[in-house]
């Protein structure tokens, strides 16, 4: 609210919460460093499109390299796994693609600035893999980095709110709406959102059975789904509610039978909250939300794209892929061949379809790594019920938003956890020594 006020506070705010992290990564002791670089990491991942909509941030990608320097102190204070050595190889990956951007990019391109555009993110996944790779933290340790996620994604929802207060004020049809999404892109807002709608679902499922918890809960759910729906994106509504039936399908398999009563239940009255919240977002788009993801204009005209153009994006890079499928294009090529072309910069939506047309060969071997790695590591450590929610988000994500934001990038890394169960405290008495 503050910063909505005063939108110049946005940048001290900024300061400070880096600084803060940064003394506390420092001087926390070591068994609790692993812990706190996470939380830091999770913070400025939940808060990245907050910053970036209130040009808070000192730069547009800033939040990645924040996630970048904090997995790195933690590397540089706690070390790496010997056995995370498939994301190094993932890295090396990257590189030859710069060398071949540096002959195939247009001399009206800013190299540095095309380059670490396109590979921030990936970056930015390979460091948070190496760290958090077989990384031991307990479940409620994972809940409260989590938690670390979520809680700048209610200062997101709450500063859209005040931004728009009326969604019916400023609808013009059911393409993507920026004035509903706080004045930036619904796309990138929306995956945001979708992201507190799967933690907060996850939260209402799993977390505390105290009423004022559950209410508190059922509260922000319904701001963040209805705020996340009216975008009129629906990549990261649909993402979210993905993620969400990964988490249950995966939470419910793996509880005690004596819960399973309790957590159909749950399931039960949160899908009738689901249908609330949608009623309401109904309301409010007087109906043109129905039409949108009915894939219809708002005359009810069927659209012809699905897709909204990605899938010419799509094939245009495929083809780059079957035109240079040893060292593909280079990076960032794609987006500058298409300003050569078509004198329209597009940035992919599909991370995909870039990886294959800007690094060939290495583009597959990159896929695979990021796909059957975490499976594999998954047939030793299966205590972490979130994850093939974590992966699905990673997945989707990229695939209708390629890697804009930071969040896919250390979400995939948090499935690479080895989570522990919470141990019980064990009273003892004390003994008596016998004379």
């Amino acid at each position: 609210m503050i910063i909505f006020l005063n939108r110049d506070l946005g940048k001290i705010y900024f300061i400070l919460a880096l600084l803060f992290f940064l003394r506390k990564i420092i001087v926390t002791p070591k068994r609790e460093k692993s812990l706190i670089v996470l939380k830091g990491c999770a913070y400025f991942v939940g808060a990245e499109v907050f910053f970036r909509m209130t040009k808070s941030a000192l730069s547009y990608e800033v939040c990645k390299y924040i996630v970048i320097l904090f997995t790195l102190l933690g590397i540089y204070y706690k070390g790496a796994s010997g056995r995370s050595y498939p994301y190094f190889i993932y890295l090396f990956c990257l590189v030859p693609a710069i060398f071949v951007a540096s002959m195939t990019l247009s001399f009206e391109a800013n190299f540095r600035k095309n380059i670490l555009f396109v590979l921030s993110g990936p970056i930015c996944l390979g460091m948070a893999s190496v760290f958090c790779y077989n990384r031991t933290v307990s479940r409620k340790q994972l809940d409260d980095v989590l938690l670390y996620v979520l809680l700048p994604l209610i200062s997101l929802t709450t500063y859209v709110f005040l931004y728009n207060p009326s969604v019916k004020d400023v609808l013009s049809g059911t393409s993507s709406n920026a004035a509903t999404s706080g004045g930036f892109g619904a796309n990138q807002v929306s995956t945001a959102l979708g992201l507190g709608m799967f933690l907060l679902g996850a939260r209402l499922i799993s977390g505390s059975s105290k009423l004022g918890i559950k209410v508190l809960n059922i509260i922000l759910f319904v701001a963040i789904s209805f705020r996340a729906v009216v975008t009129f994106s629906r990549g990261g509504v649909l993402v979210g509610l993905l993620c969400l039936t990964f988490f249950l399908l995966s939470y419910f398999v793996n509880a005690p039978i004596r819960i399973k009563g309790v957590i159909l239940r749950r399931v039960m009255f949160f899908l009738s909250v689901m249908v609330v919240t949608w009623v309401i977002s109904s309301n409010q788009t007087m109906g043109l939300i129905d039409k949108r993801y009915a894939n219809e204009n708002a005359l009810g005209e069927e659209k012809k794209d699905v897709t909204t153009g990605r899938f010419t994006l799509f094939m245009d890079e495929i083809e780059g892929f079957v035109k240079n499928p040893i060292l593909g294009v280079g990076a960032s090529r794609t987006k500058d061949k298409r300003i050569e072309e078509q004198g329209d910069g597009l940035p992919t939506h599909n991370e995909v379809s870039r990886l294959l047309a800007e690094h060939g060969f290495l583009g597959i071997v990159i896929l695979l790594i990021l796909v059957f790695a975490p499976l594999a590591y998954r047939t030793q450590n299966t205590k972490n019920y979130y994850f093939y929610a974590f992966l699905c988000f990673w997945f989707a994500t990229i695939n209708h938003s390629s890697m804009r934001i930071a969040a896919p990038a250390f979400i995939y890394a948090l499935s690479l956890l080895n989570i522990t169960h919470d141990k019980p405290t064990i009273h003892r008495k004390q003994a008596i020594a016998k004379r």
